[in-house]
């Protein structure tokens, strides 16, 4: 566990999330959201953490585990077609996690959710937050239309808000 980690950490406020993501970048998020899964059968969430406190920081809790943590609680694995996508943004580290169900992962594999992480870090690091979100979830969107295209019965399985923690 490294000190500037934790210092990080705890001067990561909600404050820090509301500054790169005020509520029109979140409306536009959810907006994006709303259209994506227009066009698919496939399910995202898209959560924003500010920091890691108490004893998920002083386990040195990762951004991977503590997106798989979200992707639970939130039971985004609990879609018809195993097909839900967590976008988990750890905003003190500016970190990008994608979890999937496996449904959409046997088609897709780790390094095609890595390559969406990347290129959503690279507009964080350069501060275009909601940018960056908008173009992962674009990203997502093409493998969600090539292996779970919807039609008009496309049920709405998860709330599309965005989630700040």
């Amino acid at each position: 566990m490294s000190l500037k980690r934790i210092g990080k950490h705890l001067l990561g406020n909600r404050s820090r999330v509301r500054r790169a993501f005020p509520p029109q970048s979140l409306a536009r998020i959810e907006r994006a959201i709303t259209s994506s899964e227009a066009s698919h059968a496939g399910q995202i969430r898209f959560v924003v953490e500010g920091a890691l406190d108490g004893a998920p920081l002083f386990r040195n809790q990762s951004a991977r585990e503590r997106a798989i943590d979200v992707f639970a609680q939130l039971r985004i694995w609990d879609t018809e077609h195993n097909n839900g996508v967590l976008i988990y943004l750890l905003l003190a580290d500016r970190d990008v996690e994608i979890v999937v169900d496996r449904g959409i992962d046997r088609h897709v594999g780790a390094t095609g959710w890595e390559t969406i992480c990347q290129m959503m870090e690279a507009h964080f690091r350069a501060g275009r937050f909601e940018q960056g979100v908008i173009a992962g979830i674009e990203a997502v969107t093409s493998h969600l239309q090539a292996h779970f295209p919807g039609d008009d019965t496309n049920a709405n399985e998860l709330p599309d808000a965005p989630v700040v923690l």
